[in-house]
């Protein structure tokens, strides 16, 4: 069965956000390196870079990949939308390598190109859009049991990252920084996806902004965003771009793609062979992104071959090259 024309504006909307916010990331860090020369840098908790106009530039940048994909989301399920960010992976580390120095290894090419596979395998087995006709069908599935629970883990262990591991880990283990920014991505994901329905709804005709369940997903949009900047940014400031790409990304889609499951049901109309082929494929991304950071260092000359504790600060590893 072929893409429905939803699912195929959706893949377009998509693949242009990914190229937008992949060249974000290279052009917030330059930001950030040269705020951080003049004054306290974000991963001190410095906030100079609000001054500093590449850093705009760069947010500008991810603010239009972000409309695009808030855009996908209104037609096509997250299971097709979300893993399309392996294109932002491959783009942003490409830039890295040839932009900031942060050099990328022939292995971490070949890291993209399965990431472009994995990706390819779900875009071609997705799940369609299901019909939706209101926001309250929206909030209905918001409001199962289910997906009730899951936030509510979530924010627990948001809330645990925060306020236990962020003063101790945070500027010697990446997944800590990254791990907020995952987590509350996927409730981002979720209420993005039921506000970009409401708008498309609304430009039909059908006004979905006099109903109050609009604007709570229109709030927590907001709020969980300012939260994934912040720390973002912070992990931008302390650890080499390269990594924080593939593995934000990993993380992100992971948790996304559960909410998706758990809320909107996407392979309750799929056969077995279709999610196992949509498994594969994101298994194929997670090795990609996986090769592209154990080689990262591999193209310095000066870097020496040797164990070292997985996704920490070079500052905290002797073994670690300095990010560019």
């Amino acid at each position: 069965m072929g893409m429905s024309s939803d699912n195929i504006h959706g893949l377009v909307l998509a693949v242009s956000s990914s190229i937008f916010i992949g060249s974000s990331f290279i052009i917030k860090k330059k930001g950030l390196i040269k705020a951080g020369n003049t004054g306290i840098r974000a991963g001190s908790g410095g906030f100079s870079y609000l001054q500093e106009p590449l850093w705009w530039a760069g947010m500008i940048a991810m603010v239009v990949g972000e409309i695009a994909n808030f855009a996908a989301y209104a037609y096509a399920p997250a299971i097709l939308v979300t893993p399309l960010g392996a294109l932002s992976i491959i783009f942003s580390a490409v830039l890295a390598h040839f932009i900031l120095a942060e050099k990328l290894h022939i292995f971490g090419m070949l890291g993209c190109v399965l990431c472009m596979v994995g990706s390819t395998s779900i875009v071609l087995h997705a799940p369609q859009e299901r019909t939706i006709t209101s926001v309250k069908q929206v909030w209905h599935f918001a409001t199962e049991p289910g997906f009730i629970v899951y936030t509510c883990i979530i924010l627990v262990v948001a809330g645990v990252l925060i306020f236990r591991f962020v003063p101790r880990y945070g500027k010697s283990h990446m997944l800590v920084y990254v791990g907020i920014c995952s987590l509350m991505g996927s409730l981002t994901v979720m209420s993005v996806k039921a506000l970009g329905i409401a708008v498309k709804l609304t430009f039909e005709g059908s006004n979905q902004f006099t109903y109050y369940e609009t604007w709570i997903f229109t709030v927590v949009v907001i709020v969980c965003c300012l939260l994934q900047i912040n720390y973002l940014n912070k992990a931008l400031d302390t650890f080499n771009t390269a990594v924080i790409s593939p593995v934000y990304y990993v993380m992100f889609t992971t948790f996304t793609i559960l909410a998706s499951m758990i809320m909107f049901k996407d392979w309750d109309n799929q056969n077995e062979s279709q999610i196992a082929t949509q498994l594969c494929g994101f298994v194929t991304i997670l090795s990609g992104t996986f090769l592209l950071h154990k080689t990262k260092d591999m193209g310095n000359a000066s870097t020496p071959i040797t164990e070292r504790p997985v996704f920490q600060s070079p500052d905290h590893s002797h073994s670690y090259a300095s990010p560019g």
